[in-house]
């Protein structure tokens, strides 16, 4: 697997994935709002600790701004396996109201990452560390399905 896709092991905040996360998230600003913001102010959404996510009822739907963090991650897995390979990876997302779905990343002709999403009012990790982990795991399974089908993921 490519050197590039390495996780940051000092700081999650270096990591290839929480940087696209990051500059995905400063996208979305149009009037400026979070020019001024430090990086990890910006991450606290997904920050959700145990205590937290014990708060939340197991059963609920999810509100758009949880569903709208979940694109994002899901945006940012995509740009950050672009930045690796150089092959644009799309992020499908198809989910029910009640917070059950499923999201599929594709390049060319090949599903490079899917998974199951569940309880999606509870998405959030433990601290940025667990977010960089995990972001991270999603963009290496991608990265080596593309490096796997080269000639899929091109098509």
């Amino acid at each position: 697997m490519s050197d590039t896709v390495a996780t940051a092991e000092t700081d999650p905040m270096d990591s290839p994935f929480v940087r696209a996360l990051i500059s995905r998230i400063r996208a979305d600003d149009m009037y400026g709002a979070w020019e001024n913001k430090k990086d990890s102010a910006l991450l606290r959404e997904y920050i959700v600790t145990k205590e937290e996510r014990r708060a939340i009822p197991m059963i609920g739907d999810p509100d758009p701004d949880t569903l709208s963090r979940v694109e994002h991650f899901y945006q940012a897995v995509g740009l950050a396996v672009e930045q690796v390979t150089g092959l644009m990876a799309s992020p499908m997302m198809k989910m029910s109201h009640e917070g059950f779905g499923r999201v599929m990343l594709t390049s060319g002709k090949l599903v490079v990452y899917s998974k199951t999403l569940r309880d999606m009012h509870r998405f959030g990790f433990e601290d940025h560390a667990a977010l960089a982990r995990e972001g991270m795991k999603a963009v290496q399974a991608a990265v080596a399905a593309i490096e796997e089908f080269p000639e899929v993921a091109r098509a």
